[in-house]
């Protein structure tokens, strides 16, 4: 992306996703190399895009060390689908509630991005919402450690991305990462950030 754009506000934001566009996912996750598809439960993750006025933000959480999964990793506000809803947005909704205090009301849905696979079986989608401040946030402290932000133009910067890979199970995985500070975003966050930033680029 040209960092040479002005100010990524609102609006900008919102004509992205206005505008008809093909994009090709950079990743869809590497969940399938250990399951099939049809094992696969369905689930949904909030990416909230906070605008405060300035260029933009993207609030993360930081998982408490005593989680089965992924145990003090960084995260979006997320989780399964209940077989009641109806849809991906319904799901992200319901469950960044329960885990930061941040109510619907404050979200504006802007859209989807592409499917993601993880290796913990879940066939995840990333829906992308616009939050605005004062956002009065209330972290369920069994799940969540910490919540920060980290500037959108940081995650769009290819300067700033970082592709990896390690043996697991006995085969190689690569993973994205976008390490910001002391925070270490990577994995699916970063796979579904890599996702979020083709789409904006396309």
């Amino acid at each position: 992306m040209d960092q040479g754009v002005g100010e990524l506000d609102e609006a900008w934001l919102r004509a992205r996703f206005a505008q008809p566009r093909a994009f090709e996912p950079v990743t869809t996750g590497d969940g399938l190399l250990f399951r099939e598809y049809e094992s696969l439960r369905p689930a949904a993750v909030l990416v909230p895009v906070v605008s405060d006025g300035g260029d933009l933000t993207v609030l993360f959480t930081r998982r408490t060390d005593h989680l089965h999964d992924h145990a003090g990793q960084i995260s979006f506000p997320g989780g399964r689908a209940e077989p009641h809803e109806e849809s991906a947005a319904q799901t992200a909704l319901r469950e960044t509630e329960e885990e930061i205090g941040l109510i619907a009301d404050r979200v504006e849905i802007l859209g989807n991005l592409s499917e993601y696979v993880t290796v913990t079986g879940y066939r995840v989608t990333p829906v992308v919402g616009l939050v605005r401040p004062p956002l009065e946030l209330k972290p369920d402290e069994f799940e969540v450690a910490e919540i920060f932000e980290v500037p959108l133009r940081f995650l769009l910067d290819p300067a700033n991305h970082q592709r990896n890979s390690v043996m697991h199970l006995g085969r190689r995985r690569h993973y994205y990462a976008m390490p910001y500070g002391s925070y270490y975003i990577w994995g699916a966050t970063a796979g579904m950030l890599m996702n979020f930033y083709s789409f904006l680029s396309a």
